[in-house]
């Protein structure tokens, strides 16, 4: 931050008191929410609850986190298990839209906001505590997701963002933590941060920041395997749907947070899902990401598959339309616009036929769809006449003839015009 400016606090829902009896921190456990823990006892005189949500993280240790929130002083430490509402109420959705934003990031991080601001307001209003406090940056999009979210959920509900509000810089946090013994992941000699639910791991920091430099994801990418040390055997999975969400793999059913982690465990054993991206924020900058997620990206490749298999071309064609939709409300901070619960009304109704058994093959970083079967699949054509549904060849060359003939009159009238010259 420049240090020649200081952060002036101009909305209604900012915290401008010198002194807060009770404030719910939504504690990740990382570098941030470790040094605002000591900091908001320090700056506020604030009993700190700290609030942290089990969601399926794939690599955090979530009892370590608890007992480190106690240690620096927390009154309160909380694990909130949230795994089956983050999957059945969150992901779900984000199944039936084909969640992606601009490729193939599957908006693991924006889905978990989501539900942290949902869980965070109930548990707030629960404790009788009028404050909630988050580790977002004032360049981030954690901080319209997060102030958003709340607002709309209680709009009485006050807001400390002290990553916002305090002079430090990456490297003046990490002193502050060593001088205040504050055990944090992120040290010198590696800068990289990750933001890990059941859904991604979304990794930035380091080199991972400037888009000249090559990330160098075998110092962080640690908890799967690289495609280039993935078995030389593909492995085929097969994914139930219902409704256009998972309820079975391999034929035994499960519930949907139990098949993300296998998917995952599974998926990561052939490193699919990878993904490097250049994306645009909503605060107008552009930043770089590396993403793990591969339970994620097997179903939504399996999902989309099955969905143009069921959907007529016109519906599909609407449907990819409304997805883009999807996913940019979805990490526009818009999940509880009227806007977004729209569109997931029409998914469920295009979800409605979404049902079948898909098999996909996994392979040395790859993901391939290569079997559908489905009683709602529309009809296929075939080189065997007597396979597929009845079509009369007859009708082909008139609907050529119907289909093709203005294009057929638009060049025809160009020939003259050009004759004429």
């Amino acid at each position: 931050m420049d240090k020649t400016q200081t952060y002036q606090k101009v909305t209604s829902y900012e915290v401008k008191e010198d002194h807060v009896d009770k404030v719910l921190l939504l504690y990740s456990g990382g570098l941030d929410t470790s040094v605002m823990l000591k900091w908001l006892q320090d700056r506020y005189g604030a009993k700190v609850t700290a609030l942290t949500l089990d969601i399926g993280q794939q690599q955090d240790d979530l009892d370590f986190i608890r007992k480190k929130a106690l240690k620096l002083g927390a009154a309160d430490a909380i694990v909130y298990d949230a795994k089956k509402e983050f999957a059945d109420e969150f992901i779900a959705k984000g199944i039936k839209a084909n969640a992606s934003y601009q490729g193939e990031y599957h908006l693991s991080t924006p889905l978990g906001r989501a539900l942290t601001a949902k869980v965070g307001v109930r548990v707030a209003q629960q404790k009788g505590i009028k404050v909630i406090a988050h580790g977002c940056t004032g360049k981030g999009n954690d901080q319209v997701r997060f102030d958003g979210y709340v607002l709309a959920l209680d709009s009485s509900m006050k807001i400390i963002a002290p990553v916002r509000e305090w002079n430090m810089d990456r490297k003046e946090e990490i002193a502050y933590a060593l001088k205040h013994k504050i055990p944090v992941p992120v040290k010198k000699d590696f800068p990289y941060s990750v933001d890990d639910n059941m859904w991604g791991m979304t990794w930035e920091g380091g080199e991972v920041e400037n888009p000249k430099s090559i990330p160098q994801v075998k110092k962080f990418l640690t908890t799967y395997t690289r495609p280039e040390n993935a078995p030389s055997k593909s492995t085929l999975v097969k994914i139930q749907f219902k409704g256009g969400v998972p309820v079975s793999l391999g034929g035994k059913k499960m519930e949907l947070h139990e098949i993300i982690r296998k998917l995952n465990i599974a998926g990561g054993a052939h490193g699919v899902g990878v993904v490097y991206m250049i994306e645009d924020r909503m605060i107008g900058l552009k930043d770089r990401g590396v993403y793990e997620q591969p339970g994620a990206h097997i179903i939504i490749e399996a999902h989309r598959a099955l969905e143009r298999a069921v959907s007529t071309r016109d519906l599909n064609e609407v449907k990819s339309q409304l997805d883009v939709k999807w996913g940019y409300f979805c990490y526009g901070a818009k999940w509880y616009d009227p806007a977004m619960d729209a569109i997931n009304a029409f998914n469920d109704e295009v979800n409605s036929k979404v049902e079948g058994e898909v098999t996909v093959e996994l392979f040395k970083g790859s993901t391939n769809v290569v079997a559908i079967d489905s009683p709602y699949a529309l009809g296929h054509a075939s080189f065997n006449v007597k396979e597929g549904y009845k079509y009369n060849v007859n009708a082909s060359a008139g609907f050529i003839e119907v289909a093709t003939l203005q294009m057929k009159i638009a060049n025809e009238i160009a020939r003259k015009n050009r004759r004429k010259k």
